[in-house]
């Protein structure tokens, strides 16, 4: 059966005495279905909100108040290392699999490449600490408590050129107070959306390619968590009276994709409907996070408790768990992980000061045994195929072995036409040039 599994952390250690709960544990690794079961755990984490990131080999967890991250190899199921950067961590996010990118007290961003320890580090961009992050491949996207959102181009921070500078695209600044949570879009073309919440009880989706505000919900309770649907139809938002809602962007009625229907776009919306509430007190809703398929939300509280929503339903499932401390961050895990060539065994710890470094990672399985394969699996194409691809259109048609004589002997007869029209192109080309030079 598939199972689907997701990762949570706390903050701060346990506020009373709890037997289910082992002493000094602040990761902990649940398997969502068929049953809620604890799996496994990490010691020796208190981590801030937003400050997980969780890779196919690897935790990342930045300690509160402090300018460490602790590694923890999800293979080995211990601390690998202690991690310390110049400044307090207040976010963190990956960038594909070997990028982890921080967002620090002071502002900066710091991208942390984890197979070589390359380290590159913007100047101070905020003017507040950076409370959260999301990234793409090709992006990445940074929040404040200064309320500016700052889009980045990943390739230009990561360039080895000297030319570059470490400057953000473009500045998102409509709202107007710190941002709680970023979240971005499923999709890899230009139009691909970008979705933040605030303390100013909004909610803002935008296009972060070109800058552009989609739409603008106005929330009657301050946002602080978000998880958007698998098709970018609507998001989930955690609110600080520890209820969650949805909020649609496509209405069955709606011909057109209201975000991308400019007479709407500036034209704030108004969140009427009831919001999802528990039986109980559970607390502020400091993280969330959806299923793969979308059909099951759970959210992580400041009580410590871990709530289980039917988005079919809209309300109520279960309470699946009690951490005994404020469970600070919720990173859904897919069960249908992406297949990479390579892995990280251990990380390698930055090393500021280098210019020479070294690519250090297991191949995870072979590269291909045609030339085809190793051909897209590498950047360009190797000069023996390209040589190969481009001779086998210009040279004749070879007919193959039961093929018909009389086409064959059309085919010759029609590149020896093609032959004599290029010589005699040649002779006429040459005469011209000569007239052309006054010769004779």
């Amino acid at each position: 059966m598939l199972s689907e599994a997701f990762v949570t952390s706390i903050r701060a250690q346990p506020k009373s005495a709890n037997t289910a709960i082992a002493k000094d544990v602040g990761i902990y690794l649940h398997e969502l279905h068929p049953n809620h079961t604890i799996k496994s755990s990490f010691k020796k984490s208190s981590t801030p909100v937003n400050a997980l990131a969780v890779s196919p080999t690897h935790i990342f967890a930045a300690q509160a108040d402090k300018a460490v991250v602790h590694v923890y190899s999800r293979e080995r199921g211990n601390q690998e290392s202690l991690v310390s950067f110049p400044e307090r961590v207040h976010s963190l996010t990956l960038v594909g699999d070997g990028v982890l990118a921080l967002g620090t007290a002071e502002g900066r961003i710091i991208l942390w490449e984890v197979c070589t320890g390359r380290q590159v580090s913007t100047p101070t961009s905020h003017l507040q600490a950076v409370s959260c992050l999301a990234a793409s491949q090709s992006h990445l996207v940074s929040g404040s408590e200064d309320s500016n959102i700052h889009v980045w181009s990943v390739p230009r921070l990561l360039s080895l050129s000297w030319k570059e500078t470490h400057e953000p695209l473009r500045s998102l600044s409509n709202h107007r107070a710190a941002i709680t949570h970023l979240a971005l879009g499923h999709s890899s073309s230009t139009t691909n959306i970008c979705v933040s919440s605030s303390r100013d009880n909004t909610v803002i989706v935008w296009n972060y390619h070109s800058g552009d505000l989609l739409r603008t919900f106005l929330l009657s309770s301050t946002p602080l968590c978000l998880s958007l649907d698998p098709c970018d139809r609507a998001v989930y938002v955690g609110f600080e009276d520890g209820s969650v809602q949805l909020i649609e962007f496509i209405q069955p009625s709606s011909m057109l994709n209201p975000l991308y229907d400019t007479q709407l776009q500036n034209t704030p919306v108004q969140i009427t409907l009831p919001s999802w509430t528990a039986p109980s007190e559970v607390g502020a809703a400091l993280c969330i996070g959806l299923s793969y398929d979308g059909t099951c939300l759970l959210s992580g509280h400041s009580s410590g408790k871990i709530v289980q929503w039917d988005t079919g339903r809209r309300s109520f499932s279960a309470e699946l768990a009690d951490l005994n401390a404020p469970v600070t961050n919720l990173f859904m895990l897919s069960p249908f992980p992406a297949t990479r060539l390579t892995r990280p065994q251990t990380v390698v710890k930055p090393k500021l000061g280098e210019s020479n470094y070294t690519f250090i990672a297991q191949l995870t399985g072979s590269m291909g045994k045609s030339t085809f394969d190793h051909a897209v699996s590498t950047p360009g194409f190797p000069l023996e195929l390209l040589e190969d691809s481009i001779s086998s259109l210009t040279g004749p048609v070879v007919a193959s072995s039961s093929g018909d004589d009389k086409l064959r002997k059309e085919n010759d007869e029609l590149w020896q036409i093609i032959n004599e029209q290029r010589e005699l192109q040649k002779k006429t080309w040459d005469k011209y040039t000569q007239l052309k030079s006054g010769g004779r």
